[in-house]
């Protein structure tokens, strides 16, 4: 159940272990509201002070790649990344990247104002420059995806029905039609819309976030600074300012953890005219020249967390089924690898370690006793 890049990469991925699948949203598919429908994600590997992480990064570049072929689709830019960082940590991260098998460079104060002009890193503040990373086109991997799978033998793509109730103990699915789906095992994405899919003790503990972002066209003097920058997961600010560099005819992205909040509910995706002008003040403060004129969209997006971690969360439902919640843009990085141990533990096979904790370790099981303490 879902139409977003968890729920479509597992398909792929049980697929090719020759295996029939039914995917199923309430919306089309790939369904334009999924926390992972977007112009773009960051794909980098350096994860600071997370050898694991950084690790898994890299195994997760190499997947995307290998999904472009399978796919024929170009989906994934390789500008790198760039994370600012102080001098030491730099120099350490750098080192961390390198015994992890990565390519990069670090980057001094003086080193990151000669190469990007167009990007005020002030404090005297370092970066490391990564090769196997970039922005991966969200909407176009989702697109890949749903077009590959059209293609297979014992694929059944049920759009437009929501789901009612799912029981995983017998692998049934009731759609809000009445219809009910019976399989050997079943997988549901959870996203900020199907919560209430899981059982209450689990759902209450998703944290729900609502983002703002801004979307800009950059001036044309300075297009082909634009054109030579590579995604910025870590702009070094106090408030946690990112971006992603237009590519591909796509525009520059610029967000902030400043514009990130908890919401009681779903409601509209419509930016409020405060946390635009938040947005644009602090980055008129990062990019040289930057100002309102500079933007042509803004948009809010949703996603939830579990609240112990801050991030995804596996769940068992009995049975052969499972749900997996994820978390922002992190899980999209990750996805190919997240897919890889979900569409083991649907066909019964113990998943590899991946790197990540929500993956590797047992999942939350609601028939336990502890999970009525949560």
């Amino acid at each position: 159940m879902g139409g977003g890049v968890i729920a479509l990469l597992t398909a792929v991925e049980c697929v090719l272990d020759g295996h029939k699948v039914t995917v199923v949203d309430q919306g089309p598919i790939p369904h334009s509201r999924a926390t992972s429908f977007d112009q773009h994600r960051i794909l980098r590997a350096l994860h600071p002070a997370d050898p694991p992480a950084t690790a898994a990064a890299l195994r997760a570049h190499r997947r995307w790649v290998e999904l472009e072929e399978l796919f024929l689709t170009r989906f994934y830019e390789q500008v790198g990344s760039l994370t600012v960082l102080p001098p030491a940590a730099a120099a350490d991260a750098a080192a961390m990247l390198a015994d992890a098998g990565g390519h990069a460079r670090e980057l001094t104060a003086a080193g990151l104002a000669d190469r990007y002009p167009h990007l005020h890193v002030g404090g005297g503040l370092g970066a490391v420059l990564e090769d196997e990373a970039g922005v991966l086109l969200a909407e176009r991997v989702l697109a890949a995806c749903v077009g590959w799978l059209k293609w297979q033998r014992g694929i059944e793509l049920i759009e437009h029905r929501a789901v009612t109730a799912v029981d995983g103990e017998s692998g049934s699915v009731r759609l809000v039609d009445g219809r009910v789906l019976r399989s050997d095992a079943v997988l549901v994405a959870v996203g900020p819309w199907s919560r209430d899919l899981l059982p209450r003790s689990v759902s209450e503990r998703l944290t729900l976030y609502r983002q703002s972002l801004l979307y800009c066209r950059v001036p044309r003097h300075q297009s082909q600074a634009w054109a030579a920058t590579p995604a910025v997961p870590a702009l070094g600010t106090a408030g946690g300012a990112w971006l992603i560099p237009p590519v591909a005819g796509t525009a520059l992205k610029l967000t902030s953890a400043t514009a990130c909040r908890v919401a009681d509910a779903i409601t509209d995706y419509a930016t409020d005219p405060y946390w635009q002008r938040k947005l644009e003040k602090e980055f008129g403060d990062i990019l040289p020249g930057f100002g309102p004129a500079w933007v042509t969209a803004a948009k809010d997006a949703y996603y939830s967390a579990f609240a112990p971690t801050g991030g995804p969360l596996l769940v068992a439902l009995g049975g052969a089924g499972f749900a997996y919640a994820a978390c922002g843009g992190t899980s999209f990085k990750f996805a190919p690898l997240i897919a890889r141990s979900l569409a083991d533990r649907l066909i019964g096979r113990t998943p590899s370690l991946i790197g990540l904790g929500a993956l590797d370790g047992p999942p939350l099981d609601v028939h336990t006793p502890q999970l009525a303490g949560l």
